[in-house]
């Protein structure tokens, strides 16, 4: 068919008409972030390429960032910064000013970049400085093989601002390539798609595809070596631990079968862990398609290894569904535990997964004894405005929340839960919400639904543990407190008594000692069960409180105890020691040992322990009030 020519000359213009007209830009609409500087309603970062050299010499990392941008139009855009030196900054390949506000302690400095309200990339040049805390720079004496140094980064909750200028805040979700340069004869490994094998010339490129948090990016570098448990799992270590995390870490494909059968297909297409140094701050860390773990969990006999599956369910409540902000920390926690717990269960039996849910429940109970001056730090929504968010990272958000998730599942009947939570997980795949988003969600997809009344409010808005809780109870736990009776009264211990006890009955029976027990029970104890020399980490660490407390200090278990603080890094075990030695009224023995181990610690841990020993410097006079 022909057209008239005045009709084409309309259709030509129209179309250019169109194609003149400039698309509007769809903005994200971002909460209020007490932990950030960045205005993402303004414009926000949506992709990263990073560029960057690792120099172990100068033990800094170096090189570029650059960003496709989100932009409503703006005249600046606003990252985070922590101790980095900006070097220079570039808005769509032109040199662009930029300057840096006021510095906060908890959350570093903004910088601010001059942009034009087309721009759609920045780039910041940059370096790290020796303040910054995300990375910790380990000599070989303090890695297992002892022969080359090691590198890792710990971003949550906000650190990553330390080793990248980011926006750093959760609800900021990006992807990101990276190429990253390091010494030819170590291997490096990001939170992306991962080498399984050393690079020649040290260059490695990494990619992540889904958008992930800020807090999320890792970078690891070390003498690592890679062995695959299944297609889809498998583990990195150094050469003189392979083998035994390729053991310890066997089950892992089980696992990630057990929760996909839960909860939905892992979104992640790989689930690998990496054991790091000693010196790593916590049990793991859930680092999206490569975990974090500290070698802590490596007992010889999985039985630590529940932490893993704590891990692996991150990728669903955390790395998938993530708190838009810390003060919704619970969100992210409190339903992985729920989510670890059901995976045991799958796995190992429900004995087995109240056993650890009760542990849970007594770190509970303690977390709200030495919160009793502070309430409102026992609520799961939190305000932490103007306070570091690693303060909310307690048993209030794992335990509590745990427990709120226990009741409303025991309330709705598990089959309706499960539902509920598998379109939780669907519905809001690589989003991030607050707490409110998700009571909102609670109330539409089973609360009303089910005409179920349920003191939503008071769980998480009140403080303490409301009185529907429910209650779990182990008939293994009484069988290990009638031991420790029938110990206490005669004196005498019968070894067969305890065959074939699990770590969960283990720690129950240990942590269970009265105010009353003797150095010369402890010792008792400890001749037929050798608790000084054990090499299952969270059995010898509630030992050693133990013996701290009570001042048993026969089997050479003051060496040991100081040894333990010199190897272990794990946050959680060094934390619960040097607390036991201020309750025990030891804080200059306290202080003692941690003037010789501060400096292996991870700055996560040696901050804590400076709040708790208010210690400043290795040379100052320290004090506890």
């Amino acid at each position: 068919m022909k057209y008239p020519l005045i009709l084409l000359f309309a259709i030509a213009l129209s179309c250019f008409n169109c194609a003149s007209e400039k698309e509007p830009v769809e903005i994200k609409t971002f909460v209020e972030e007490p932990h950030s500087f960045a205005i993402p309603n303004k414009a926000y970062i949506n992709h990263l390429d990073l560029d960057i050299e690792v120099d172990f010499d100068s033990q800094t990392i170096k090189g570029s960032a650059t960003y496709d941008i989100t932009n409503n139009n703006a005249s600046e855009i606003v990252l985070d910064s922590k101790f980095l030196d900006i070097k220079s900054v570039k808005a769509d390949g032109k040199e662009t000013s930029f300057r840096l506000g006021d510095f906060d302690e908890f959350l570093g400095q903004a910088l601010y970049i001059d942009i034009k309200n087309d721009t759609k990339t920045i780039k910041v040049f940059y370096e790290t400085t020796e303040q910054t805390e995300a990375l910790q720079w380990l000599d070989p004496q303090q890695t297992a093989d002892k022969t080359h140094p090691f590198l890792f980064t710990q971003g949550q909750a906000i650190l990553t601002r330390t080793w990248i200028p980011i926006q750093d805040s959760p609800q900021i979700r990006i992807t990101y390539n990276a190429t990253v340069k390091v010494p030819t004869e170590l291997m490096a490994v990001m939170s992306a798609e991962n080498p399984k094998e050393k690079n020649p010339v040290g260059f490695y490129h990494f990619q992540m595809k889904q958008p992930i948090s800020p807090y999320l990016i890792a970078l690891s570098v070390g003498n690592l070596e890679y062995r695959a448990i299944s297609n889809r799992t498998g583990v990195y270590a150094e050469t003189s631990m392979i083998d035994k995390v390729q053991n310890e870490f066997s089950e892992m494909d089980n696992m990630l079968k057990a929760a996909e059968a839960l909860y939905g297909t892992y979104a992640w297409e790989q689930f690998d862990v990496i054991v790091l140094p000693p010196s790593f701050p916590f049990g793991g860390m859930e680092n999206p398609r490569l975990t974090f773990a500290t070698p802590t969990l490596i007992a010889g006999d999985k039985s630590l290894t529940s932490v893993i599956a704590h891990e692996l369910a991150h990728s669903w409540s955390g790395n998938l569904v993530t708190n838009s902000t810390w003060n919704d920390f619970w969100l992210n926690e409190g339903f992985t535990v729920y989510f670890e717990i059901r995976i045991m269960e799958a796995l190992y039996g429900k004995e087995r997964a109240d056993m650890l849910a009760l542990i849970g429940r007594q770190d509970l109970e303690d977390e709200i004894e030495d919160l009793k001056d502070t309430p409102e730090s026992t609520q799961l929504k939190l305000n932490l405005k103007n306070e570091n968010p690693d303060d909310g990272m307690n048993s209030i958000a794992y335990d509590k929340g745990y427990l709120f998730l226990r009741t409303l599942e025991e309330t709705a009947g598990r089959d309706k839960f499960d539902v509920f939570l598998k379109s939780y997980f669907t519905t809001n795949a690589f989003t991030t919400l607050t707490t409110e988003d998700f009571v909102n969600y609670l109330n539409t997809q089973l609360l009303e639904p089910n005409n179920i009344k349920f003191n939503t409010e008071e769980w998480i808005y009140k403080p303490g543990i409301p009185s529907n809780a429910v209650v779990i109870t182990s008939d293994k736990f009484d069988i290990a407190e009638r031991f420790l009776e029938q110990f206490l009264k005669l004196n005498e211990v019968d070894t067969a008594l305890t065959n074939h006890w699990t770590t969960q009955e283990w720690v129950h029976f240990i942590r269970n000692f009265p105010e009353t027990i003797t150095p010369e029970q402890m010792a008792l104890l400890d001749n037929a069960f050798d608790f000084t020399n054990s090499g299952n980490s969270h059995i010898a660490m509630v030992w050693f409180e133990q013996s701290i407390i009570h001042d048993y200090i026969g089997n050479d278990v003051d060496k040991n105890i100081a040894s333990f603080l010199t190897q272990v890094g794990r946050r959680w075990y060094v934390e619960t020691l040097f607390k036991a030695y201020k309750k025990a009224d030891k804080v200059e023995e306290a202080l003692s040992i941690y003037k010789e181990t501060r400096g292996n610690y991870h700055s996560v841990t040696a901050g804590t322990i400076d709040l708790l020993l208010n210690y400043t410097s290795e040379d100052s006079t320290s004090k506890v009030e």
